[in-house]
């Protein structure tokens, strides 16, 4: 059964605990520590990222994946030389994404010609929006 409640001023849904259970008992999540354990968990994601009914304890397995995935290539992968409009034109290639429909998510086509020219760099306000679209850490916009 699914209810909300409120903390600190929002509104959170609340998990029922035994089908998040029954998920935890299905995936299995745990540190990530090979590559193939970081690719398994990226095709999950992606699969939990295509469900349209996704639950929210779909999307609470979603989050956590998400967090493993990032964790590990932050620890193996040197992004040295990438910046964040490479990292944001390789993202937006990966989604299939259009700069008018990036446009939609800056807010500004202006702007997001800007960023992605790397005439403007991307505000803590859009890493964080940018990061929660692409299942990413903010960081890698800054």
């Amino acid at each position: 059964m699914q209810n909300t409640t409120r903390r600190n001023g929002k509104m959170t849904l609340t998990i029922d605990k035994n089908v998040y259970g029954s998920l935890l008992v299905e995936f299995q999540p745990k540190v990530v520590e090979t590559e193939e354990e970081n690719e398994k968990y990226l095709e999950i994601i992606e699969k939990l990222m295509a469900e349209k009914n996704r639950t929210p304890e779909h999307d609470t397995l979603l989050d956590l994946l998400v967090i493993l995935v990032e964790k590990f290539e932050e620890e193996h992968y040197q992004h040295k030389g990438s910046t964040p409009q490479s990292i944001l034109l390789h993202l937006m290639e990966e989604h299939n994404m259009s700069q008018s429909e990036l446009a939609e998510l800056v807010g500004s086509k202006g702007a997001t010609s800007e960023i992605l020219s790397g005439k403007r760099g991307v505000s803590k306000r859009l890493a964080k929006k940018l990061a929660e679209f692409f299942h990413v850490s903010p960081e890698v916009f800054i």
